[in-house]
C-alpha cells in the first residue's frame, strides 16, 4: 500500500483538551481545528467537552457555545442560521455542509469540524475566498442582452421561469466546489461545480441574449472539461441541487451547436 506523507509544517497535532463542564449529564465531544498563522507552527485539534443540555440543535449552536463560554478566540463564519447565506460551511464529520443545518442529533457523541478542504487557512474555520469569487466573476452572473430594454421588465413565461428552478438556490457556500477531486487538482482553471452551475442558471435563463458568447467562454479543456462526472458536488449540496447536472447539460449545450 502507497503510503502519502504531508510536510512536516502541515500535519496536525493533538491540541488543549477542555474539561467537562461542572454539572454536565450529557456531554458532547467536539474536535476543532485550530490555525492562527500569527502564532505560526503547526496546526492542531483542539477538544471541547459540551453541556450538550446547554446548547441548541445545530452544529453552529454548539460553536457558538464554545466561542461564548469556553474559547473566545476561536473563528469562524456564520450569519443568517437558516442555510441561506452560505457563511457556516465547513466540514463536518467528514462531509461539507451548513454548520446552521446540520443537526447534532445525526452525528453521534463525537463531532470532528474541520474548515472546507482546498482552501487556504485565514484562521481556525475561516478559508479565504477570493480565488472562488474571481472565478465567479469570471462567468459574469448578470443579465445580458442587446435588445433595447423594455419599459417595465423583460417577461418570461412560466416554462422558462422553471428551467431555473434548481439554479437560482445556489448560494455559493462552495461546499461543492471543496467536494470536488478535479477541484482540487486543477483550481487555478478549472471553474469547479459551484461557478459552473452558475454560469449555467444564465444560460438556461430565456431573459439572456448571451448564451453564445457565455458558451465560448466555457469551451476550454480546463474551465469545463476538467469536470469527470464524480458527482461529489451533487452529493454534499446542503441546498439539494445538481451541479453534476448543470455541467452536463453545458456540455450537452455546445455539442448540440457543434452538429
Amino acid at each position: 500500500m502507497v503510503a502519502f506523507r504531508l510536510p512536516p509544517h502541515s500535519r496536525i497535532r493533538l491540541g488543549k483538551t477542555w474539561p467537562v463542564p461542572e454539572g454536565a449529564k450529557e456531554v458532547l465531544t467536539v474536535h476543532v481545528y485550530r490555525f492562527n498563522p500569527e502564532e505560526g507552527g503547526n496546526p492542531r485539534l483542539d477538544t471541547f467537552q459540551v453541556d450538550r443540555a446547554r446548547c441548541g440543535q445545530m452544529v453552529l449552536d454548539v460553536l457558538i457555545q464554545i466561542k461564548d463560554q469556553i474559547d473566545t478566540s476561536l473563528a469562524f463564519r456564520r450569519s443568517c442560521r437558516e442555510g441561506v447565506c452560505g457563511s457556516c460551511a465547513m466540514n463536518i464529520n467528514g462531509r461539507n455542509t451548513l454548520a446552521c443545518i446540520q443537526p447534532i442529533s445525526e452525528l453521534g457523541e463525537s463531532i470532528t469540524v474541520y474548515p472546507l478542504p482546498h482552501q487556504e487557512v485565514i484562521k481556525d474555520l475561516v478559508t479565504d475566498q477570493k480565488h472562488f469569487f474571481a472565478q465567479y466573476a469570471l462567468i459574469e452572473p448578470w443579465l445580458k442582452t442587446t435588445t433595447p430594454a423594455p419599459e417595465r421588465e423583460r417577461l418570461q413565461s412560466p416554462e422558462d421561469r422553471a428551467k431555473l428552478d434548481g439554479l437560482y438556490e445556489c448560494i455559493l457556500c462552495a461546499c461543492c466546489s471543496t467536494a470536488c477531486p478535479s477541484y482540487w487538482w486543477n483550481s487555478e482553471r478549472f471553474l469547479g461545480p459551484a461557478i459552473l452551475l452558475q454560469a449555467y442558471r444564465w444560460i438556461a435563463d430565456s431573459r439572456d441574449e448571451a448564451t453564445g458568447d457565455r458558451l465560448d467562454e466555457l469551451e476550454d479543456p480546463f474551465r469545463l472539461y476538467r469536470c469527470h462526472t464524480i458527482a461529489n458536488c451533487t452529493d454534499v449540496c446542503p441546498k439539494g441541487l445538481s451541479p453534476a447536472k448543470a455541467i452536463a447539460e453545458i456540455k450537452k449545450r455546445l455539442l448540440m451547436r457543434s452538429m
